[in-house]
């Protein structure tokens, strides 16, 4: 009896242990299952990308250079990136006939290519398979263009004349983020600033200025090459007032413009002087003036240089000044070098009174120190005949010149006076004589003319 029992629990211990090994064993095949599922999607999505262009257009599958048109279109854009400097693709039609680039109808097709990508626009294609043949990146997509926009972050609300601004763009392919590096091969991204023409500022009738391009490039404020986020890196180096932000989006065969709300740009805060030093072991005095309307005096730090009329360049900073009483005013001392035009260019560093960090450079100041040395050299004879250089004080070698011009001049009007006063006389007693001439043959002519009338 013992036997037996033994018997019943070891084959009911044996069926639960292959019950549970089934189990696995069925559990590991589901989840080896799910796991070639999930395998066999992610090769499919890395094959084949899925494009929504708009709410027309049905998903273009894209494999092996490969797609499809399943909706009747007006018209379709597409854009091949390949290979740099490779001959343009060839598309081939559902119906077999191909596109080349110098064969194709001029009335229903427009074609641009570069030396990174081709942009074909189709009016009507064809519904079906279609195929393009070219060195086509193996990375890239086609792309189908149905509205390219850009999103521009808004530009902050205290904007300061001389101010560096970091501005970030996002392009969009319709409702869709464009994630594409080599994207940027086919667009020009324009920055241009437009005044309002509005009488109460300084920059009313001013000129548009093109200040620079979005970039996705890696340099400068750009952070990194190819991440398909487009930095802006403007310098408002112009007047300040009222200016109207305008973005071009520069496409083949296309362009787009974006307008954002009117900024004022604000004058730079910051005004320099220079109080001068008239002796040569003074140094002169930088001040600077900071307006507090819409920065906070006391965030503000300095980095600059100062140009002496050597051409040598000294560069100083001026740190924080929290501690300060007057805050809104800095000092710097100058060495005294030599007379000359003194050249100071200075960026700032600080905060606006909205917590905004921000930088810019103020315009630059020059101040000449004039010559204050009184003491110039002379070639003069010792007694031995030898030629020495002597220091004269220059304001008393200005006032003997002065001086002897002044004697010179009393001299020359002396003798002019005594020639005018001699010639008078020659004339005076010229004229006495001709009188007397006169009056003596008068006289004469008289007596002759009684004796004659007595003799009669």
């Amino acid at each position: 009896m013992e036997i037996a029992k033994s018997l019943v629990l070891c084959f009911l211990l044996f069926a639960n242990v292959n019950y549970v090994c089934a189990q696995q064993s069925v559990q590991k095949r589901i989840e080896e299952t799910n796991q070639a599922s999930e395998n066999e999607q992610v090769v499919t999505k890395d094959k084949i990308d899925y494009l929504q262009s708009d709410n027309i257009t049905n998903q273009i599958p894209y494999f092996d250079n490969r797609f499809r048109i399943d909706a009747e279109l007006e018209e379709i854009t597409l854009i091949f990136f390949r290979k740099r400097g490779s001959k343009p693709v060839i598309l081939v039609q559902p119906d077999g006939k191909k596109l080349r680039i110098h064969d194709y109808d001029r009335e229903q097709v427009q074609w641009h290519d570069d030396r990174t990508f081709d942009m074909i626009v189709i009016k009507k294609p064809m519904v079906g398979p279609w195929q393009a043949i070219g060195n086509i990146l193996p990375e890239s997509k086609i792309l189908i263009v149905s509205e390219v926009k850009l999103v521009v972050e808004p530009l902050p609300e205290i904007v300061l004349s001389g101010e560096t601004l970091k501005v970030i763009g996002k392009l969009y392919n319709g409702d869709n983020r464009i994630n594409i590096p080599h994207f940027r091969d086919v667009i020009i991204l324009d920055v241009n600033f437009f005044s309002t023409n509005n009488s109460n500022y300084d920059n009313f009738g001013a000129d548009a200025f093109k200040l620079a391009s979005f970039r996705d490039d890696g340099r400068d404020l750009d952070e990194y090459a190819g991440d398909s986020i487009y930095t802006g890196e403007f310098l408002l180096n112009f007047a300040a007032g009222e200016w109207q932000p305008v973005y071009v989006i520069k496409m083949p065969m296309m362009t787009r413009e974006l307008h954002q709300k009117p900024i004022i740009l604000h004058r730079t805060p910051v005004s320099i002087s220079v109080k001068m030093s008239k002796k040569e072991n003074s140094p002169h005095r930088l001040i600077l003036s900071i307006d507090p309307t819409h920065v906070d005096p006391k965030s503000l730090v300095f980095q600059g240089e100062i140009t002496f009329p050597d051409k040598h360049i000294e560069p100083f900073s001026i740190m924080d000044n929290e501690d300060s009483e007057n805050a809104e005013m800095r000092l710097h001392e100058i060495p005294y070098a030599e007379p000359g035009i003194h050249r100071i260019n200075l960026s700032a560093f600080g905060k606006t009174i909205s917590g905004r960090e921000f930088r810019l450079v103020v315009p630059e100041y020059t101040f000449n120190v004039k010559d204050n040395s009184n003491k110039v050299l002379l070639t003069s004879l010792d007694n031995d005949g030898v030629a020495q250089l002597v220091e004269v004080d220059e304001a008393q070698l200005l006032a003997d010149k002065a001086a002897k011009l002044a004697q010179a001049k009393a001299e020359q009007e002396r003798i002019t006076a005594e020639e005018k006063m001699q010639t008078i006389i020659m004339i005076a007693v010229g004229n006495g004589a001709i009188i007397i001439i006169a009056l003596i043959l008068f006289f004469v002519m008289r007596k002759k003319k009684s004796k004659v009338a007595e003799d009669q």
